[in-house]
C-alpha cells in the first residue's frame, strides 16, 4: 500500500523552528513561528483562562459526546461576538453555527460545504493568502484561484487590481476574504475599501468566505468584524470561519466555529443540515474544553472585561512592536522606508528583503524567518530588537 508514497516537503516554518532551537547563538530571533508571544518570548496563559478553566474542573460531571454543533451556549456567544449582539441577520434568525476544531477545522468543514453546494465552484484567494488555505480546499476537491491583493513593490494594496478580478468572478463561485490581520501581509481593507468590495459582491452574486482568526488583534473587537457586520446586512449567503487560538490564547485547544447565513431561518436550517451531515463526516464531534473556557468567560461580565483587558494588552504590544522596530531601523541609519510595518495590522509582515538577504540574516546573524521575508511581529521584544535592526541594517 506504501511502496508508491514519495516524501513530501515538511512545513517550511516548522523547519525553522527546529533550526532556531538547534542554533547555539545567544542572540538568535525567533520571526517565524506565528504565535503570539510576550516581552520574555514566552506564550502565556492568559489569566481569565485559567481562572474559566478552574470554574470548568470544579463543576465539569462527565465528559460524554456534546454533540456535533458543539455547545449551544458557545455557538450563541461566539455569534454575537463575530456579528453583534443587533445584528439585523442575527434578530431574523438566519445564522447558524457550530464549533469546530480550531479555526483550521472550521475552513475544511466550510470547502466540504461548499463542494456539496456547488461542486464546480472555484473557490479565489488574495495572493497572498495563509499557505494553509490552498491545501485545505484543494484537499476538499475544490479548485483554487487568486485576485490580486498585496504590492510587493509598494507595499501596498493592489485594491483596483482587486476590484477588477472580483468584478469577474462567476456568482456560483466563492470569495475568501480576511476580516483583519491579513495573514501574511499585514494589509487590512480600511472601511471604505470593506465597502467597495461588499457592492461588487451583491452585484456579482458570488459567496464571501470570510476568515476571521484574529479578532481583536487589529483595532479592536468591533473595530475588526466591520467587514463580517457589513457583508451580512448585504449579502443572501455568507460562510464565516474564525477562531479563538489567537485572541483567547488557546492554541492547543483547538477551538473556532464555522457560521452560516441564509436567505431566511428555513434556508438556514437546510443548509445547516447540511453543514452537520460534512461534520459527521469529518470528525463526527468537536472538542468541547475550549469552548467550555470560552463561554465561561463571555458569560460572566467580570471575566470577560478581563479578557478585553488582556486583549487590549496583546493588541498594544504588538502594534507598539511595529513602531519600535521601524523606528530602531532609522536609529541605525537605515535610509530605505519601512513605515509601512507601522501602518499594517496583527501578527505578521514582510520585510520585504530578497530570499538571499533572508539567508544571510540566518546565517551570519541567527535571524530566522520564511525565505518571502515575512515576519512574526510579536517574535520582537526590547531585548532583541536593537540587535535585530542592526543586522537587518548590514544586508540592505
Amino acid at each position: 500500500m506504501f511502496e508508491q508514497l514519495k516524501a513530501l516537503p515538511s512545513d517550511p516554518i516548522l523547519g525553522l523552528l527546529t533550526q532556531y532551537r538547534n542554533d547555539p547563538q545567544a542572540n538568535k530571533v525567533d520571526l517565524g513561528v506565528g504565535v503570539y508571544k510576550d516581552p520574555q518570548g514566552h506564550t502565556p496563559i492568559l489569566d481569565c483562562v485559567k481562572i474559566a478553566e478552574q470554574q470548568r474542573t470544579a463543576t465539569e460531571d462527565t465528559k460524554v459526546y456534546i454533540g456535533p454543533t458543539g455547545s449551544a451556549q458557545f455557538n450563541q456567544l461566539i455569534t454575537e461576538l463575530a456579528f453583534g449582539t443587533q445584528h439585523s441577520a442575527l434578530l431574523a434568525n438566519r445564522i447558524r453555527t457550530i464549533s469546530t476544531p480550531g479555526g483550521t477545522g472550521a475552513l475544511r468543514v466550510a470547502a466540504d460545504f461548499i463542494k456539496r453546494c456547488k461542486p464546480n465552484a472555484v473557490i479565489w484567494v488574495s495572493d497572498p493568502t495563509w499557505a494553509n488555505h490552498t491545501g485545505l480546499f484543494e484537499a476538499a476537491g475544490i479548485t483554487v484561484k487568486t485576485y490580486p491583493y498585496y504590492d510587493y513593490d509598494t507595499k501596498s494594496l493592489k485594491f483596483e487590481q482587486m476590484l477588477q478580478a472580483l468584478s469577474q468572478v462567476s456568482k456560483d463561485d466563492v470569495v475568501l476574504l480576511h476580516a483583519c490581520c491579513h495573514n501574511p501581509s499585514g494589509m487590512d481593507l480600511t472601511t471604505e475599501q470593506w465597502d467597495q468590495v461588499i457592492a461588487i459582491t451583491t452585484k456579482q452574486g458570488f459567496t464571501p468566505l470570510i476568515d476571521m482568526a484574529y479578532q481583536g488583534f487589529g483595532q479592536g473587537i468591533d473595530e475588526d468584524a466591520y467587514g463580517v457586520r457589513k457583508m451580512a446586512e448585504a449579502v443572501e449567503n455568507m460562510i464565516l470561519c474564525s477562531s479563538c487560538s489567537k485572541n483567547f490564547g488557546l492554541y492547543r485547544e483547538r477551538i473556532g466555529a464555522c457560521s452560516i447565513l441564509g436567505l431566511n431561518a428555513a434556508q438556514a436550517d437546510i443548509a445547516f443540515s447540511v453543514l452537520l451531515y460534512v461534520v459527521r463526516c469529518i470528525y463526527s464531534m468537536p472538542p468541547a474544553h475550549g469552548a467550555a473556557i470560552v463561554e465561561t468567560i463571555l458569560s460572566d461580565q467580570k471575566l470577560k472585561q478581563q479578557w478585553l483587558d488582556e486583549l487590549a494588552i496583546m493588541r498594544n504590544r504588538i502594534n507598539g512592536n511595529r513602531q519600535m522596530l521601524v523606528n530602531k531601523l532609522i536609529e541605525n541609519g537605515v535610509e530605505q522606508d519601512f513605515s509601512f510595518i507601522a501602518n499594517q495590522k496583527g501578527m505578521f509582515s514582510f520585510l520585504g528583503i530578497s530570499p538571499e538577504q533572508v539567508a544571510t540574516l540566518k546565517q551570519q546573524h541567527s535571524i530566522y524567518m520564511v525565505d518571502s521575508s515575512r515576519i512574526s511581529i510579536a517574535g520582537i521584544s526590547e531585548a532583541n530588537v536593537d540587535y535585530l535592526a542592526k543586522s537587518i541594517a548590514t544586508i540592505l
